[in-house]
């Protein structure tokens, strides 16, 4: 239920119907399905985006239980957040990979302040200090950036560190839900800090729309984009394409379909019948239980 019940309020939703039946897996031009060797390969991923719900004392001495246990290889470097105010968040290098790896956690519903930073949809500049260069008409979720904020410059040092250290220029950075907004942001925002060179990856599992077009376009511009969202989540079509609040997501959707595959939509938005806005045309439309997965058999949190 990350992130769900803040959205729902800002919609004006108060009840959710049944979800109707899928429609069926068409072959049209820009849509496909990925092979089982093609999803396989996002499974780390999942496993890391779910295991930034964990306590930094967990995440630091990676001691989490299954999604740690999945990626054993993995070799943490540093570990924050508390989980209240700023968001958890753990940084590390997996070998297999060749990557750093950046988590963000995604909203916790018992604490108050997630809640708040999910429910300030204003769009709003990014902060000048941490994203120099930036065109102030790249407009963002002020909520999202406000959280970002609060822990950018100590994710930026752990994953400098973490390039020296192991001497790579590949950089993957995950999150579910409020996680996954979180992650957009600090995609740009590490893009920025960096060395030219650095490659980016963004994976992110039932991801709102995060920022304005010129926002996204950018984020598509620095880092691989992936968006992983599973059938009828309602979250990924939040906040809403509307005239007047100017949401666009980032490209790069992977929607899995009630028959279980995962349907590659490329695009910012795709409307087609088999991505998440065909599945969920208004967010009445949405179904809150498919917001933690499974995502290829991985579901929920820490």
């Amino acid at each position: 239920m990350h992130g769900f019940l803040p959205f729902l309020s800002l919609s004006f939703l108060s009840l959710l119907v049944p979800a109707l039946a899928s429609p069926i897996l068409e072959a049209r031009q820009g849509v496909s399905i990925l092979s089982p060797a093609e999803v396989a390969d996002y499974r780390p991923y999942t496993h890391y985006a779910f295991t930034a719900s964990c306590s930094p004392a967990k995440t630091l001495t990676w001691s989490c239980g299954g999604n740690c246990d999945a990626n054993p290889q993995f070799l943490p470097i540093a570990s924050g957040g508390d989980g209240a105010i700023v968001q958890r968040w753990y940084v590390g290098y997996d070998p297999a990979l060749d990557s750093i790896i950046v988590g963000y956690q995604g909203t916790d519903t018992s604490k108050l302040f997630p809640l708040l930073t999910d429910a300030n949809i204003l769009l709003t500049p990014l902060n000048p200090f941490l994203f120099p260069g930036v065109p102030l008409t790249a407009l963002t979720h002020d909520g999202f950036n406000n959280a970002h904020a609060l822990s950018a410059n100590a994710v930026l040092s752990a994953v400098r560190t973490g390039l020296a250290q192991h001497n790579t220029t590949n950089v993957a950075v995950v999150g579910h839900s409020l996680g996954g907004a979180l992650a957009v942001i600090s995609t740009l925002h590490l893009s920025i800090h960096l060395p030219a060179g650095t490659a980016f990856r963004t994976v992110t599992y039932g991801m709102p729309r995060v920022g304005n077009a010129i926002f996204a376009d950018l984020v598509n511009s620095v880092s691989v984009m992936n968006r992983i969202n599973n059938k009828y989540d309602i979250i990924p079509v939040l906040p809403p394409r509307v005239t007047g609040l100017g949401y666009v997501h980032t490209e790069g959707e992977i929607h899995i379909v009630n028959s279980g595959d995962w349907v590659s939509c490329p695009g910012e938005d795709n409307t087609n019948s088999q991505c998440s806005i065909g599945y969920v045309p208004i967010p009445l439309l949405g179904d809150v239980n498919d917001h933690s997965g499974p995502f290829d058999g991985v579901q929920g949190a820490c």
